[in-house]
């Protein structure tokens, strides 16, 4: 068995004395794993760097094997990540959330919103708002799509500013009225494509963390990636000095 593809690496751990085991996405064949020999050499050490994008050849007698990686560099990122610490949480996250896929299940729309994240020139906000869209898509694809197109009790289809925190369905104002410390905010970047504000953007998070939690991490006992905790400080903080020198330019 061989193939030959293109692919965001997103994971690389030890195995054995000199060997690696690489994790990466690729374009039509989703989250793959193959072993590296001599992959801890400081050569094979610099390309094999999660982030990176790289052309792959994978080898192996039997498909469901592990199989044997061979790494061509395409595109260094790791470098110019470790410069710019909001841009290294981005990418970690991203390639965390990249690594809850099932095994071998192409998912090239999320592998497509990950290297337009990484490689878009945009400021920290606007990467954040990527970041959050990139969770929003990743319930999608994982099954747990957030049902946004109506209300949950009326059917219509303007004026949804809330989401119900068990059915993951849109509701009107005038609906959620009764039930407002039970729903949680939508944000109008999710409906519409704008720019969105610090506020609306960590209440994006707050939403898509909410049932990663519940339909992801909590089943599968697992801890939210820390980087996402250390992200989202990073921009309360932001939030902050916002409104602290606008009060003061208002002062």
């Amino acid at each position: 068995m061989q193939w030959s593809g293109d692919g965001l690496i997103i994971g690389v751990r030890k195995h054995g004395e000199n060997a690696v085991i690489v994790e990466a996405m690729v374009w039509g064949r989703g989250r793959h794993l193959g072993l590296v020999r001599g992959g801890r050499s400081p050569r094979q050490s610099a390309i094999l760097q999660s982030g990176n994008s790289v052309h792959l050849t994978w080898r192996a007698r039997l498909d469901e094997h592990l199989g044997v990686y061979a790494v061509e560099l395409d595109k260094p990122r790791a470098a110019a990540l470790i410069a710019d610490r909001e841009a290294l949480y981005a990418a970690q996250l991203l390639t965390a959330h990249l690594r809850l896929l099932p095994e071998r299940d192409p998912h090239d729309r999320l592998l497509e919103l990950a290297i337009s994240t990484l490689d878009g020139d945009f400021d920290a906000v606007e990467r954040a708002q990527m970041l959050s869209l990139f969770e929003l898509n990743l319930l999608d694809e994982l099954g747990f799509g957030l049902d946004l197109a109506s209300c949950a009790v009326s059917g219509a289809t303007e004026r949804l500013v809330f989401v119900s925190p068990k059915s993951g369905r849109a509701v009107t104002r005038e609906a959620g009225q009764q039930y407002l410390d039970r729903l949680l905010p939508l944000p109008p970047y999710f409906r519409e494509h704008a720019r969105a504000s610090l506020a609306d953007i960590l209440e994006g998070f707050r939403l898509t963390g909410h049932f990663l939690q519940m339909h992801v991490w909590e089943p599968r006992n697992l801890e939210p990636p820390p980087v996402r905790d250390q992200l989202l400080a990073k921009l309360q903080d932001r939030a902050r000095n916002a409104v602290n020198s606008a009060n003061e330019s208002n002062g």
